[in-house]
């Protein structure tokens, strides 16, 4: 069983939805605190952050294996100018973890090196996020399986040889809280690029919960994955697109972000389950269902025939599996049009 404090996660549980806030902070601490804020009342489970700092993660260095200019949202910059930007304060991350506690939010992060998951088990989070950046980082990903803690890892850009040593190496830690979430790399995603169909596959390949961390603009995707199976929908959010920032362009307002927990939540519910019984609602409209009625006056000894006798609505007549035998017969006694047909007419 996949749990994250009290809440269960799986197939049979509602989907769990993790507001990612990024670089969407804008360096502003209490903006960080509305954002969180605002992700509960949007329906959000949990507020993810990011845990790095430049240096962290990358070096101050503008050769050219550091410049990025890969047809990106962030093309012409160095990734150490970048990380600058979109990092969290390390020491607003407790702060924030209070304010979320206080909503009724679960609140971890990504941890980007061994630093960064010392500093979280200070804080003692209850889970932790692996990247998909970080999915070829083995010595990470054992540092984080050796917490104990649950683990949801991203799967973007991974083949299925990294994914499986990945996931063998949390498993080899004796780690078995893990999770999967399908995920396309590209910020924004096209939807003919997300392949959503991978995740009962990986469902099926490794036991585990698996969901969607999606980059997509709107919110089909989060919906379609969870119609096949997904167990926990991750999505930027931000308190407006036309703030500027390193995430903001492919980040959910709050009035979108609520529509797409109603949607995952209306999804869910009409999911269900395999059933083929005739619902409460359904038995009142089954009289409006056809059944076999007299439409023209016949008279007593006349025989019934295709133009006197039809398959109409409503459903108070007798089964239209019985018009055959009915054809060709007499009536009993003389019948109106309008009138159901039983078989006490028929002689």
């Amino acid at each position: 069983m996949f749990r994250i404090s009290e809440r269960e996660i799986g197939a049979e549980h509602p989907a769990y939805v993790i507001a990612e806030m990024s670089a969407n902070h804008d360096q502003d601490f209490e903006r960080a605190v509305t954002l969180l804020q605002v992700a509960k009342e949007s329906g959000a489970d949990a507020v993810k952050l990011q845990t790095y700092t430049p240096d962290s993660i990358t070096i101050q260095c503008d050769n050219n294996y550091f410049q990025i200019k890969s047809g990106t949202l962030w093309d012409g910059r160095t990734l150490y100018d970048l990380y600058g930007d979109a990092y969290m304060p390390w020491e607003w991350q407790p702060k924030l973890q209070a304010v979320a506690q206080e909503l009724g939010l679960h609140l971890f992060s990504t941890p980007f090196d061994e630093t960064a998951v010392d500093f979280l088990e200070t804080m003692n989070v209850p889970a932790y996020k692996i990247a998909s950046f970080e999915v070829v980082d083995i010595p990470l990903i054992r540092r984080i399986a050796r917490t104990g803690k649950p683990i949801i890892m991203s799967t973007g850009m991974a083949t299925l040889a990294e994914i499986d040593e990945a996931v063998q190496t949390i498993r080899q830690e004796g780690n078995t809280q893990l999770a999967l979430l399908k995920c396309t790399s590209a910020y924004p995603a096209p939807p003919e690029e997300m392949n959503l169909r991978t995740i009962p596959h990986l469902a099926a390949a490794y036991g585990v919960p698996v969901g969607l961390s999606d980059h997509t603009l709107g919110i089909a995707a989060p919906v379609t994955a969870v119609a096949l199976g997904a167990a926990i929908i991750e999505k930027h959010f931000t308190l407006s697109r036309n703030v500027p920032g390193p995430d903001s362009a492919f980040s959910l307002e709050p009035q979108e972000f609520k529509a797409m927990v109603e949607a995952i939540r209306a999804a869910e519910k009409a999911l269900g389950q395999v059933q083929y019984d005739v619902t409460a609602r359904e038995q009142a409209s089954r009289v409006f269902r056809r059944s076999l009625f007299v439409v023209k006056d016949v008279k007593a000894g006349e025989p019934f025939t295709t133009e006197n006798v039809r398959s109409i609505r409503p459903g108070h007549g007798l089964h239209t599996r019985y018009l055959a035998e009915i054809i060709g017969r007499r009536a009993a006694y003389d019948v109106a049009p309008g009138t159901p047909v039983q078989w006490d007419m028929v002689a």
